[in-house]
């Protein structure tokens, strides 16, 4: 079970044995593996225009490729995007060389955590393994993304506290039906007596019924039985619960994991895509980009204009239509060639990261100069 002392967690992984829950969580975590993030070094120039550099250092830049060597960055964010849609937690802590500088960044898998401060007032987490091991690290030093804020001033609240009876719940309807597919297959018939009987004598009525009248003996194919019972036959789906229950379980549990059933079959349009990305996917790629931005770089380099931005390509799922309007977008400089190709699945182009412009939508500076 989920436990919240006001400093310590504990997650349960049988959250991640049920196939629903699986299925519910998994366009998220595979949008959420989709971004791709980047290094921007943005200053000012004195004419008050902007300097933008995308990934200018080398280290940093493939440290967003390939985190560490277990994995490259899709598989780092898939990772955490699980952790933090089921435990609204999720934890990597960084590796850094003799220098200070990030080199890796290593998810942690853990079955509870505590925050502890020392006596300078620097805060610290303390990680235990399934396997009785325990780690402590700067809070500094780790990249922790967080969901509901119910649990504190620093846990967030855990969604097994919602989840786990639903689950249960359909556990015990799954079961229901397995039950009704075996006694289907057993009890074909059922006596109705209006009046108490006692055991002994069910039984005997029973096997007395299925002699006489179930077999062929009798050569009539006509069964009769006296005003103190009524036979009726059993279906299969007598024994079957309903199944507007089991709807109504899933989709409270798809409510609970905010999603619906249309983006979990992948039968969602355009604009159903749009709202569960823009709901859903979208706060948490700003909540990571924030997070990596105050962990690998120091204050001071933060000031010099250097943040950590997750693109993502929400675009992707967007209809034929809506792809080739955006050439507007590269007309007027605010694509570049290369990322409209990049919406349509086409490789780059030499020369496709110049930004564009047509003749008739000019800088209105330089349309002023030309009067």
């Amino acid at each position: 079970m989920i436990a919240f002392d006001g400093t310590s967690f504990i997650w349960n992984d049988n959250l991640y044995k049920s196939d629903i829950v699986m299925s519910a969580i998994r366009p998220y975590v595979n949008a959420m593996g989709k971004t791709v993030a980047k290094h921007i070094q943005e200053t000012m120039k004195e004419d008050g225009t902007r300097d933008i550099k995308v990934n200018p250092e080398p280290y940093m830049r493939f440290l967003l490729e390939e985190p560490n060597p277990l994995m490259p960055w899709q598989k780092f964010m898939e990772w955490m995007a699980t952790c933090l849609k089921i435990n609204n937690h999720a934890f990597a802590v960084i590796q850094r060389d003799e220098n200070g500088f990030p080199v890796a960044m290593y998810p942690i898998n853990a079955t509870m955590a505590t925050a502890e401060y020392d006596s300078g007032g620097n805060l610290y987490i303390k990680f235990y393994t399934y396997k009785g091991q325990t780690y402590k690290f700067a809070y500094t030093d780790l990249i922790h993304l967080r969901g509901d804020m119910t649990g504190g001033d620093f846990w967030g609240g855990s969604k097994a506290e919602q989840l786990l009876p639903l689950m249960e719940k359909l556990d015990t309807i799954d079961r229901g039906i397995i039950k009704a597919i075996k006694n289907s297959a057993v009890i074909k018939w059922l006596l109705k007596y209006v009046t108490p009987q006692r055991p002994e004598d069910l039984e005997a009525s029973a096997k007395k019924f299925a002699e006489q009248f179930l077999g062929t003996s009798n050569g009539f194919g006509v069964a009769a039985v006296d005003s103190k019972a009524e036979a009726q036959q059993v279906q299969p789906t007598d024994f079957v619960p309903n199944a507007a229950h089991t709807d109504r379980t899933v989709s409270r549990l798809y409510a609970a994991l905010n999603t619906n059933a249309k983006i979990v079959t992948s039968s969602y349009t355009e604009n159903d895509w749009i709202a569960f990305y823009e709901a859903q996917v979208e706060p948490d790629v700003i909540q990571t980009g924030v997070q990596l931005s105050l962990k690998l770089f120091s204050r001071k380099k933060r000031s010099y204009g250097n943040k950590i931005m997750l693109e993502s390509a929400n675009l992707a799922t967007a209809s034929m239509a809506t792809k080739l309007q955006l050439k507007e977008m590269v007309d007027r400089g605010a694509m570049t060639p290369n990322e409209w190709r990049a919406v349509l699945n086409y490789a780059p182009v030499p020369g496709g990261d110049v930004p564009i412009r047509r003749l008739d939508t000019a800088a209105v500076t330089e349309s002023e100069g030309k009067k």
